[in-house]
């Protein structure tokens, strides 16, 4: 029985204790202590006082690095320095420096390191990925994506809005699911543009990030909007082949019932032939990653986020930082 500590109590802390697909939850660690109490006692576990103790437990084989993002990094090099295999939430740290030191953590405690993004594990974009590699969309040849949420009172004095604590806005909040998706589906991407703006909340980072991604060949291109300025929640995600195009439209909850749309083009062409494939229920993401976790924790490749991924994805985001930054406007 592989056996978890968590480190972060808060909602996605919450989220990935309840689905630990089998797995047991040993301990819990927050600056919060009535917070880490509280999802200790739900699952049976119990309270470091602090994440260091946490991670040198010795029933503690696996731990989940749930903290703002400042804290990703710290703690998740402590864990591996410890001996422990690791899950850090997205974007693993607040800069490219922040990867590599973990990257190059990992390889030297032989542990296994994997990031989560777990938006590859919704059903929809794990058939999506099943139909590009089957060919049924023809070469790939444009992804168009937007994702967004309505802010909501007071959002502009959250840890988001906070770039010590965050590291960045909306472009390394949800942006980065983006440009992870574009990289897991379409193959390898680079900036070619971005362009980063604070609209409407009053904080020290962007509540808008516009991005267009080119591959390395100039055959495949990608634009992507992320935005804390949407007022009603919103996920829409293209891939445009040359005999058809894929929709992921929706997250579930606020975001409305994940479907699948599936587009074939006709020989004679005129309007495409249209599949809907729905995903109404619980969010069953992020008990796909873990379970993928675990697989690979037995030695089986999966479709989880590697460091290197996790890099890739937070070049473009300083590409883009550095591309808007007031010098080069």
């Amino acid at each position: 029985m592989t056996r978890v500590g968590i480190i972060g109590a808060g909602l996605i802390g919450e989220k990935r204790a309840a689905h630990l697909a089998g797995a047991t939850l040993t301990a819990v660690a927050d600056i919060d202590t009535k917070r880490a109490e509280r999802l200790a006692e739900k699952h049976g576990a119990q309270i470091e006082a602090d994440w260091q103790t946490l991670v040198q437990r010795p029933d503690v084989d696996v731990v989940l690095v749930c903290t703002t993002n400042n804290a990703l990094s710290p703690c998740t090099m402590a864990a591996l320095q410890a001996g422990k295999h690791v899950l850090v939430e997205k974007p693993a740290g607040c800069s490219p420096t922040d990867i590599l030191t973990l990257i190059q953590t990992s390889d030297r405690a032989g542990r296994l390191l994997r990031v989560g993004y777990n938006h590859r594990f919704h059903p929809a974009f794990q058939k999506a990925k099943q139909l590009i590699q089957n060919g049924q969309i023809g070469p790939l040849m444009y992804i168009r994506a937007r994702y967004g949420h309505g802010g909501r009172l007071g959002y502009d004095r959250e840890w988001r809005a906070d770039p010590k604590l965050s590291g960045g806005g909306e472009l390394l909040d949800q942006g980065v699911h983006l440009i992870d998706l574009c990289r897991w589906l379409g193959g390898e991407f680079d900036l070619e543009w971005g362009k980063t703006k604070t609209f409407f909340w009053k904080m020290p980072v962007e509540d808008n990030g516009f991005l267009a991604l080119k591959s390395p060949d100039g055959r495949r291109s990608a634009w992507l909007h992320a935005s804390c300025t949407e007022w009603k929640n919103l996920f829409d995600f293209e891939i445009f082949g040359e005999t058809g195009k894929l929709q992921i439209w929706g997250l579930g909850r606020s975001y409305g019932v994940e479907e699948l749309r599936i587009f074939r083009m006709k020989p004679e062409m005129g309007p495409p032939d249209i599949e809907v494939i729905s995903f109404p229920g619980e969010d069953t993401s992020w008990e796909n990653e873990f379970r993928a976790f675990l697989s690979e924790l037995g030695g089986h490749p999966t479709d989880l986020a590697t460091p290197a991924d996790a890099l890739k994805a937070m070049e473009i985001v300083h590409a883009c930082y550095e591309q808007s930054s007031p010098c080069n406007a």
